[in-house]
């Protein structure tokens, strides 16, 4: 079950960074906004809207996928993790700059994420001795 959380959060984590970025690549070519046809047919006409909108529906299903076995609590957490992959993503591509507000912000995400995870183990652990107890009496 690990596995399956590990390539579900990988896959969730990959495209919904791919749907942001390529949100942002649009909308950076179909510039200036203008309430006009002329606008609607630059973004229409624009391959990453449609990336985008493929990341997603890949995200969508996998999201699904993960909420029908994970625990909610951690799983909607962990989602969170794309605020940290995008602001990554976002050096690298649109070259944005890391203040150290953000840094504190993405490190303080990733700790609640990684508190999370290990306060849902002992949970389960405990959930098991329980159930171990009760079936032994």
């Amino acid at each position: 079950m690990k596995k399956f959380y590990l390539i579900g959060f990988g896959i969730l984590l990959i495209f919904d960074t791919l749907g942001q970025t390529s949100f942002k690549l649009a909308a950076t070519a179909a510039e200036p906004l203008a309430m006009s046809m002329d606008w609607v047919v630059r973004v229409f006409t624009n391959v990453w809207v449609y990336v985008a909108i493929f990341g997603y529906i890949v995200t969508f299903l996998a999201w699904m996928t993960l909420l029908r076995h994970a625990p909610v609590g951690p799983a909607f957490a962990a989602a969170h993790m794309e605020v940290v992959t995008v602001m990554i993503v976002s050096i690298w591509l649109f070259n944005d700059h890391i203040t150290f507000g953000r840094f504190l912000g993405a490190l303080l995400i990733v700790v609640g994420i990684i508190c999370l995870a290990f306060a849902e183990k002992q949970a389960m652990a405990l959930e098991a001795a329980e159930k171990a107890k009760a079936s032994a009496n």
